[in-house]
Order: C-alpha cells, then sequence, then structure tokens
C-alpha cells in the first residue's frame, strides 16, 4: 500500500517539531490487525518522530542505526550510506564525479561504522540489529534526503527476516521516494515534494539536532512499551 496525503511543489512549515510530525504520521499510520508490530527509529531525529508512532500502535521502539557516508570536502552532503551490520549503499554517478577511490570509499565506510556502532553501544547497549523476525516493522525517520540512508537501513532490516515492512516518512522529495519505494511492502508519507529544490529541515519550525540525552529521554519514556 502507497500513502502519500500531500503533494507540493515548494516547501512550508507543516510541522511545529519532530513529535508533531509524529502525531500526524501516527492519525495516517493504519493499525495492524493479527501482527506483531515493532517500530524502528533512524536515530537521532527519527526517534522523536517514531515515539507517538510506537505508543499508537502500542509497539516497541527500537533503534535501527544506519548513517550516511560523508563527501571528503563537503561532510553536510552524503555519497551513500552504512549500516549497522556493515550493508553498504553508495551513489554510484556521485562516487565517480569525486573520483573517490576504492581505498578511500573504505577508509571512510570502517570510519563512519565504527561511529555507528558506538552509537548502538550508547543507545541499546548492543551492537547488533535489533530482533525483528517474523515481526511487521515499521521504520521512521524525520525525512528523506537522498533516499541512500533509508536504503541502507531497508537491506538491513530485510535480512533480519521481517513479516512486513512500512516506509514512514513525514516528507520526502518525490524522487527519493520512487528510489526507496522497491524496498517496502508499504510506504506512508505525508507530504512529497515535486521539485528541488527540497530540505528536510524547511518542513519543520523546529529542526534542531537532537542530543544523546534527548534520545536517551524518549527512549526512557513509559509509553514505550519496550
Amino acid at each position: 500500500m502507497r500513502t502519500v496525503l500531500r503533494k507540493v511543489t515548494r516547501p512550508f512549515a507543516a510541522f511545529r517539531d519532530r513529535a508533531d510530525a509524529g502525531r500526524a504520521l501516527s492519525r495516517a499510520v493504519p493499525t495492524p490487525s493479527g501482527a506483531d508490530p515493532v517500530v524502528l527509529a533512524v536515530p537521532r531525529g527519527g526517534v522523536a518522530v517514531a515515539a507517538p508512532l510506537a505508543e499508537a500502535l502500542g509497539a516497541p521502539l527500537e533503534l535501527m542505526l544506519v548513517r550516511k557516508l560523508p563527501m571528503p570536502h563537503s561532510p553536510e552532503a552524503g555519497f551513500g550510506a552504512v549500516a549497522l551490520d556493515g550493508q553498504v549503499v553508495l551513489n554510484e554517478p556521485l562516487v565517480r564525479e569525486l573520483g573517490l577511490s576504492p581505498e578511500r570509499i573504505d577508509a571512510i565506510v570502517q570510519e563512519v561504522l565504527a561511529e555507528v556502532r558506538r552509537r548502538a553501544r550508547e543507545y541499546t547497549g548492543r551492537d547488533r540489529p535489533p530482533e525483528v523476525r517474523g515481526k511487521r516493522v515499521y521504520l521512521v525517520d524525520d525525512g528523506l534526503a537522498t533516499g541512500f540512508t533509508m536504503i541502507a537501513a531497508a537491506r538491513m532490516v530485510k535480512a533480519c527476516g521481517p513479516s512486513r515492512m512500512t516506509l514512514c516518512v513525514p516528507v520526502s522529495p518525490h524522487d527519493s521516494l520512487r528510489a526507496v519505494e522497491p524496498y517496502f511492502d508499504d510506504l506512508c508519507c505525508l507530504i512529497e515534494q515535486a521539485h528541488a529544490p527540497f530540505a528536510v529541515a524547511s518542513f519543520y519550525e523546529d529542526f534542531h539536532d537532537l542530543t544523546d540525552d534527548e534520545v536517551h529521554a524518549i527512549l526512557r519514556k513509559p509509553a514505550n512499551p519496550a
């Protein structure tokens, strides 16, 4: 099932903050019947979005550790992503354009993977994926950019044997949503932007970088069944 509630040509402040976006998602995502749901959030920003959805579904909130591979001279941009289990997704045209050698790519992957594993231990006390075999997974982030991070996350989840996978994001550009769609059984996106330029932050009034303490606080809330 593909659910897109609104298509726009330019960004606007649709949500007060990530929690507001999560509440909007929880109203749009159908409640599963006869399923064993689990909500997986991409840290850090996706955790604040995922918490209201997990509460609405009565599902545990777990983390899906994945991180973009930063471009050497422009670290805010990425040329791919790596997941906790070592799954790597590359933007091959960009890699060729940047002239990155396999050795340079591998060095960046190993550096980023070390940080992903550090975060996994920091947040969950383990550096392995959550147990989702046979469960209905809702994979959540605060929005898609290029989509490569979400593809890496989806591949990692798929390898863990869930019964069904649903992508849940508040916002996405059209091209990125189309790129990630084949990796999921269902998707729910509240707002899809048709044309560039696109920035996830443009749809939020408050889009500050979440800290580790904020992530821990969300995960400790009693409403989280985990």
